[in-house]
């Protein structure tokens, strides 16, 4: 089944709205995947929108036909964590990066994480993005191997000082 969607760009103003879609799925859609003791040291860390995304141009939100928002996702050119470097001295290098892709608990399995992925993909191709990198959770790595990604290997992500994530770092070459 695939829900009647509209999409648009974020904005800074939709902070609170995102805030309140990743609480209420990544505790649900991640617990069978990751130790008690993993979660309650990354939820308050990574089910947090990222302002600096939401004001990028390059994150998505997909609404349902109410208006619920059901969905979030986009790219940028850094990969996620610190960086030193400021994304807008990059260039425009062929690799982009997924982040902080989330589907409504509700919603999933009905089209909701393809459209935001596919108006992801539409953008880095066109800001001449030639290879997508994410690091997965374990419960998603089967919807981006549906999208044409590539498990590369585990890879513990650094949160803070002590704290990883577990996760699964995939590519996918536009080709």
């Amino acid at each position: 089944m695939s829900l009647t969607l509209t999409l648009r760009a974020a904005l800074p103003s939709d902070l609170a709205a995102v805030d309140m879609l990743l609480a209420r799925s990544y505790p649900r859609l991640l617990r069978k995947d990751y130790a008690p003791s993993v979660m309650v040291m990354a939820l308050p860390i990574i089910a947090r929108a990222r302002p600096e995304l939401l004001a990028s141009g390059r994150y998505y939100l997909a609404f349902g036909a109410d208006g619920k928002l059901l969905g979030a996702g986009g790219w940028s050119r850094a990969a996620p964590g610190p960086s030193d470097q400021p994304e807008a001295q990059l260039g425009n290098g062929g690799v982009g990066h997924v982040r902080h892709v989330v589907t409504d608990p509700a919603a999933v399995r009905q089209g909701v994480g393809r459209a935001v992925m596919a108006a992801v993909f539409e953008a880095a191709q066109q800001a001449g993005v030639s290879r997508m990198e994410c690091l997965s959770t374990r419960t998603a790595v089967p919807f981006y191997a549906s999208l044409g990604f590539q498990a590369m290997g585990s890879v513990d992500v650094p949160l803070r000082a002590g704290i990883v994530f577990p996760a699964i770092q995939m590519i996918c070459d536009f080709t």
